[in-house]
């Protein structure tokens, strides 16, 4: 409406511009009348400064509406009433103008910090790697399983595991994969999935690395509770009966025995039977606290935790566990960076974790010259605390590292396979893992 009336203002002042000119025209063409013809001259130029001026304004109005708009200066205001009639309704115009670019702006920026506040939120890491390699981390989840190592750069996840940034690098639209995440000598089952992302005309692959490892291990452990639970079922089912018969045969045994005496031969036989069903009968029993032991695997219960200092813990587990170390000769320490850190756990279960890793670590270092042991603490560059038990005996190979979490396998005499994996256990009920490390005993951590 202001431009219409701008419109019809200004083809007014053209009108009356003609009208004078002509009149300036018939004047002069008429003899005598000098003074009117002047005055129409004077009057002539008048509507013509008024005219430039009246159109220098509108464009200094115009030009400094185009500017607010080119630079999205909001700020700026049009009261243009001061500046004559027409001009009121155009600045109004020009600000209500603004005022829609300024709400549209800010609706733009409102929906774009809910999608970043909703990408952040994401648990599962989102990155981007750019046909340049550059590399964006997108989110927290991101930030946090990458910790303070230095990611700008595709090459920089070569320190992740070269295997790890192989792969990453050479994940194509629509692929998915699992690979392993190193960090911190704990190793992470990562699964990849990448899709391709073109904005502007530049190309960009967008990679989610979703952390699978706690999922896997539950999956495991659930599977091997399921197989303890049948085998421990079945067994002690048929070894039941075995065992009661056995007690019974040789209670008859003794009472035929009794009543045959006199007939040594007999008796004697007799005997033999007596020893056969009794070793039956304890290789029963012994078979029955067995396969008992393995079902702490299918019952333990669910941790209560507590925040536990753990220079306090560390102190109360050595004190049990280090017990006749110095005549044995095996060094004990313990370091603990920062000095105060603790964790959320059960303090009974972690306690007893320690005290059994300590006991295998002895006799692992059972008659070694020099023998030491250090159990340190720590956090990792994702704010994970670590805990390890190191010591200088002959080592785990590489065969038997892979086995000693799993239940039944055990390498001792008289072992019954369930220590480590109790505590394989314990630690994912504490959503926590554990490993072992060429020449490090087993490692223990805590998220």
């Amino acid at each position: 409406m202001g431009f219409k009336k701008f419109s019809l203002m200004l083809a007014g002042r053209l009108g009356l511009i003609m009208i004078s000119l002509l009149a300036l025209t018939y004047l002069v063409a008429i003899p005598g009348y000098h003074a009117a013809t002047l005055l129409v001259f004077f009057v002539v130029s008048g509507q013509t400064w008024e005219v430039f001026t009246f159109v220098s304004k509108t464009n200094a109005e115009i030009t400094r509406f185009l500017d607010a708009a080119r630079y999205a200066d909001f700020s700026q205001r049009f009261n243009l009433h001061k500046l004559g009639a027409g001009f009121g309704e155009l600045g109004e115009t020009f600000t209500d103008i603004l005022n829609r670019f300024q709400a549209a702006r800010s609706h733009q920026e409102e929906e774009l910090r809910h999608l970043k506040a909703l990408i952040e939120h994401v648990p599962v890491p989102l990155m981007s790697i750019h046909a340049d390699g550059t590399l964006v981390l997108w989110n927290n989840a991101a930030r946090r399983l990458f910790g303070s190592a230095h990611v700008t750069r595709a090459a920089d996840l070569d320190q992740f595991g070269e295997e790890f940034g192989k792969q990453v690098r050479g994940l194509e639209a629509g692929d998915r994969r699992l690979a392993t995440f190193t960090s911190d000598d704990m190793n992470q089952q990562l699964a990849l999935a990448a899709t391709q992302i073109i904005i502007g005309g530049a190309s960009e692959k967008l990679i989610s690395l979703q952390n699978i490892q706690s999922e896997l291990d539950v999956a495991q452990l659930q599977a091997w509770q399921d197989l303890v639970r049948v085998l421990t079922h079945e067994i002690m089912n048929s070894i039941t009966p075995v065992a009661s018969l056995a007690k019974t045969a040789v209670d008859l045994v003794e009472d035929i025995s009794d009543k045959l005496q006199g007939n040594e031969e007999l008796v004697e036989e007799l005997g033999d039977v007596k020893d056969a069903v009794q070793t039956v009968a304890r290789r029963s029993d012994s078979l029955m606290q067995f396969v008992s032991s393995y079902r702490r695997l299918t019952r333990l219960p669910p941790p209560e935790k507590t925040l536990i200092r753990l220079d306090d813990l560390f102190a109360s587990v050595a004190k049990v566990a280090t017990i006749g170390w110095e005549e044995k000769g095996i060094g004990f320490s313990s370091i603990i960076e920062p000095a105060e850190l603790d964790v959320t756990a059960d303090r009974d279960m972690i306690e007893q974790v320690l005290i059994n890793m300590l006991r295998n670590a002895e006799q692992a270092m059972e008659g070694r010259k020099g023998a030491a042991l250090t159990l340190a603490a720590r956090l990792n560059r994702r704010g994970h605390a670590i805990v390890e038990v190191a010591d200088n005996g002959p080592g785990i190979p590489a065969d038997i590292a892979k086995k000693i979490f799993v239940p039944f396998f055990t390498t001792k005499r008289d072992g019954s396979g369930v220590g480590l994996a109790l505590t394989r256990q314990v630690m994912i009920a504490h959503g926590g893992s554990v490993s072992v490390g060429e020449r490090e005993a087993a490692a223990p951590s805590s998220p």
